[in-house]
């Protein structure tokens, strides 16, 4: 069966379904929501064959059980006053979910974030400043812990406009930004408004979350054109925690697997894919006791590699990071669509400004169009580039400057109009 690289790391496999067992043996004992879901299984764990008899976690039974059992549901290790952190997912697909973190947790989450700052190559001498606004979804909290646990100064961000946030983190000399890729696309807008160099400024590197845009080749150089600065994406999840990084090499993205197990699977057969196969990331995290997550889906769509990347780093890599979600994939006109695959297309025209999608029903056929912030001129050549690259003719709409949304944390840039029951 495949799995990835360490499937013959013979020790650190070993190690991995030890830590696993150990979570095993402590969720069925005293965890209610896998006491019940893991009712007949038996331990240990000692491969990956064992490992697939333990079936998938998803974020709709977490949700039913929540609302079951509110407010905070059973996937609580411990008692409610043991509790430290509250966090709730954005909501961008159904009610958000409430997670809670106790100190031991929290501070495994700031251990992994601090691997993201490794890997990005964030020193004590850096000043970090966290653009993100104080509020229950994880954003960068945990990477403000990680800041300071690594000894840079960390520079909040919060409960400002984007013009205080660009000046704040000018005057303060801050080395590091950490926002979503779309906001420092917005803040580098701005900042043209006001007349602000910000290519010359001390911002060095940014590390960006919470959209898959920082691993897309073409948004990533965009940004890096437009700050001076060199891109580090991470990738995160409020229900699994700070699983992935980019390194220097920058050409997708690593597992931390001395925290997590990883596996792909075909969504639709739920077996294991083939390296190179498109597949589901499926987590389990090892040191979060307070909050456990075991074989999630987590609805990213990924490719592995057996090799390991040239950095160095031996964990498993997904070259060219999350390709997008299982769940915003449609199909238009027999033709699979990601928005991420579009944003890629788009983004290699430095001069729109933003975009946004939108899938519509026209003469009883489902359509997608595209609409621009940018030169006139600028639609025929990505009209051409998008039938070019994805095979389907899409509509490429001008808009007037500012008359589409920016966002400060996820964005959301799709508009679903679609009539149910109409021809795909």
């Amino acid at each position: 069966m495949n799995y990835h690289i360490h499937e013959t790391d013979v020790d650190f496999k070993t190690n991995k379904f030890h830590r696993l067992n150990e979570l095993l043996v402590f969720v069925t004992g005293f965890n209610e929501f896998y006491k019940e879901k893991y009712k007949g299984i038996h331990l240990p764990i000692t491969s990956v064959k064992d490992l697939s008899r333990l079936p998938f976690t998803t974020k709709r039974e977490l949700a039913e059980d929540q609302k079951l059992y509110p407010p905070y549901g059973r996937n609580h290790s411990y008692p409610e006053g043991s509790y430290i952190r509250y966090h709730q997912t954005s909501g961008t697909t159904g009610r958000p979910l409430k997670v809670l973190d106790t100190a031991k947790s929290w501070d495994w989450w700031s251990d992994c974030w601090v691997e993201v700052l490794k890997s990005a190559g964030v020193t004590k001498k850096d000043r970090a400043y966290l653009a993100f606004s104080f509020g229950p979804f994880i954003g960068f909290w945990a990477a403000h812990e990680a800041v300071q646990k690594l000894g840079s100064m960390a520079i909040p961000g919060g409960s400002m406009s984007s013009e205080e946030r660009l000046n704040s983190m000018l005057q303060n000399e801050a080395t590091v930004l950490f926002c979503t890729p779309s906001y420092a696309l917005h803040l580098a807008e701005v900042a043209e408004k006001l007349g602000l160099n910000i290519q010359d400024s001390t911002i060095r590197k940014i590390i960006t979350a919470g959209e898959p845009g920082g691993s897309v080749p073409s948004t990533r150089a965009q940004i890096e054109n437009l700050w001076g600065a060199k891109l580090f994406d991470h990738v995160g999840m409020t229900e699994i925690g700070a699983y992935g990084y980019s390194c220097q090499e920058q050409r997708g993205l690593h597992v931390n697997e001395a925290q997590f197990i990883a596996e792909v699977i075909n969504p639709d057969t739920l077996e294991h894919v083939a390296p190179g196969e498109r597949g589901e990331l499926v987590l389990t995290n090892l040191g979060r006791f307070g909050y456990p997550m075991i074989r999630y889906r987590t609805g990213d769509a990924v490719v592995y590699q057996p090799e390991a990347c040239a950095c160095g780093t031996p964990f498993l890599f997904l070259p060219g990071g999350l390709l997008g979600r299982t769940d915003d994939m449609v199909v238009i006109r027999g033709v699979n669509i990601y928005p991420s695959s579009i944003e890629a297309i788009v983004r290699e025209f430095a001069s729109i400004k933003e975009f946004r999608i939108i899938y519509y029903t026209e003469l009883e056929m489902n359509q997608v169009k595209v609409q621009i912030e940018g030169p006139e001129e600028v639609v025929p050549m990505l009209a051409q580039l998008l039938r070019k690259r994805v095979g389907l003719r899409i509509e490429v709409e001008w808009m007037e400057d500012n008359s589409l949304p920016r966002f400060t944390m996820k964005a959301r840039r799709v508009i679903d109009n679609r009539t149910a029951g109409v021809t795909v």
